[in-house]
């Protein structure tokens, strides 16, 4: 009872892990099925099997009738081997001879091998019957049931009183009846001959042909799965080989989505030509479309410049108050016309290939001026790998930090650090398609933000701390230009005290050797 108690949990736990299993197989089954590769192997497996299947049963049917009809075939020579084998003795009127058939199953009782020679009608005499029948009984179908076909000949089955499965032969012969030569008178008229009606049975045991089909089953069962697997092999091999095009397709645009390449190249088959050329062709098209977009939002940006500058320019001329609300107006409308035109050209190269820039140059470049610009400054940045790659324009990339950095400034005491890396595990941005995303921090030893006051500075023109220079636009058009990426920008207390700025950015995956 302790053995049964002990084992009861360990064969439940191994019953649980084999149930989590089949429904973990289950519910990826649809993501499985999904594959091109997948679906062709499942249903040329399929196929291949019931193929297989069918010809199976089609072969063995035939072979076991074929079978069959050698059983008959053979019944039917030993039955006329019986038949010019017996004769009626013309003085004892008796059935005489004895079929020479070789088979010792002859001799045997009880072996479903049997031959029988039966007089009919008014001919009354003993039966001839083998070896192999003493004691044993086979039945005689009536006429009725089955009938003698043109030739006087039939064929059954039926069961021995040994119950063997056996099959009968059966052929009514007319036997003439011999004269005897004693007391014969030659000078006398010619007799009229006799003729006796004899049924021979000649009976096979149908195991030989049970255990013939099965021995046929058996090699054939082996040889179709022998070949099958061979075939579902092979079949695998040239599916994989067939597809192989598809991964370089798949490979070649995976290098223009992580920026390793700008088209489709390569030796394509002629049924996967056309799709490169209209993926080449909307690769172009892409391009063209950002170029447009940047060029209008430059002329958009220059016309706008000088009326903007005019109106700086009056302002400082005017009398106060009126000068700082319109200086102020027309700086907040200067930053604003610059976030919906950023806006404008990230939506429209947002998705591009094109956009990828090298997160090193742009943040040391950005550190540098910051340094000339705030010499009393320390200013320290930590890039990870520094091949790290952003699937950004340098433009926004700037902005972006250069915002963060110059904020930083205005509030740190001596130190601004900045560090750029590889994203880690489940930190992710908005996009659930992207896999690789960076992660950079900006972070300062300044006083820092409570929870209330980040909320604050997130909104649009807030600002804080009326006595530092800015318009309050900084943070929400960060936050801006990050969404329009996908990604996410978040503000906390850093471990210093200071404020601590991360952003979450789409970055293009290095290269694989």
């Amino acid at each position: 009872m302790a053995d049964s108690a002990d084992s009861g949990p360990t064969a439940e736990t191994a019953k649980g892990k084999l149930v989590r299993r089949l429904r973990a197989f289950s519910a990826s089954l649809p993501a499985r099925l999904n594959s091109l590769t997948a679906r062709v192997l499942l249903y040329t497996t399929v196929w291949s099997v019931i193929g297989l299947v069918i010809l199976a049963f089609v072969i063995s049917n035939l072979y076991a009738a074929g079978a069959e009809r050698n059983l008959r075939d053979l019944l039917r020579t030993q039955l006329y081997s019986a038949v010019n084998s017996v004769s009626i003795d013309p003085e004892t009127k008796a059935l005489q001879g004895r079929p020479a058939l070789d088979e010792l199953a002859f001799q045997q009782p009880g072996s479903g091998w049997y031959w029988e020679v039966l007089p009919l009608g008014d001919y009354k005499t003993d039966k001839l019957a083998s070896d192999s029948m003493e004691g044993i009984q086979v039945p005689t179908l009536s006429n009725t049931e089955v009938q003698f076909n043109p030739r006087f000949e039939r064929f059954y089955q039926t069961k021995d009183s040994a119950g063997n499965d056996v099959r009968v032969a059966e052929a009514e012969i007319s036997m003439q009846e011999e004269a005897s030569d004693e007391g014969s008178d030659f000078s006398a008229d010619e007799p009229e001959a006799v003729y006796r009606s004899v049924r021979f049975r000649m009976i096979g045991n149908h195991k030989v042909v049970g255990d013939d089909v099965a021995l046929f089953n058996r090699s054939l069962y082996f040889a179709l799965a022998l070949f099958g697997a061979g075939s579902l092999v092979l079949n695998a091999f040239v599916v994989l080989v067939g597809l192989r095009p598809l991964d370089r397709v798949r490979a070649a645009l995976t290098r223009i989505r992580d920026g390793h390449a700008e088209r489709l190249d390569g030796n394509m088959p002629l049924e996967i030509q056309p799709m490169a050329t209209e993926v080449n062709a909307l690769i172009e098209s892409n391009r063209r479309v950002v170029e447009r977009a940047r060029m209008q939002v430059g002329n958009l940006a220059h016309s706008l410049k000088t009326p903007i500058a005019v109106l700086l320019n009056d302002a400082s001329q005017m009398q106060a108050p009126h000068n700082d609300l319109v200086r102020s107006q027309a700086e907040i409308m200067q930053v604003q016309v610059q976030s919906y035109l950023n806006r404008a050209r990230i939506a429209a190269q947002r998705d591009s290939i094109l956009a990828r820039t090298e997160a090193e140059p742009v943040l040391q470049r950005l550190a540098r001026v910051m340094r000339k610009l705030n010499p009393d400054k320390d200013y320290a940045l930590s890039i990870e790998p520094k091949t790290l790659r952003l699937a950004m324009e340098a433009q926004d990339i700037e902005e972006t930090i250069g915002n963060l950095v110059e904020n930083a400034s205005r509030f740190a005491k001596h130190r601004i650090t900045i560090t750029a890396r590889i994203a880690p595990q489940g930190v992710t941005g908005d996009d659930p398609a992207r896999r690789h995303w960076a992660q950079l921090t900006i972070e300062d030893d300044g006083p820092g933000l409570e929870p209330g006051q980040i909320k604050e500075a997130l909104k649009r023109g807030r600002r804080l701390d009326e006595s530092k220079p800015g318009t309050g636009l900084g943070l929400s058009i960060v936050s801006e230009i990050v969404s329009e990426y996908k990604g996410a920008f978040s503000l906390s207390r850093a471990a210093s005290g200071g404020l601590r700025a991360e952003l979450v950015l789409p970055m293009i995956a290095a290269r694989e050797n």
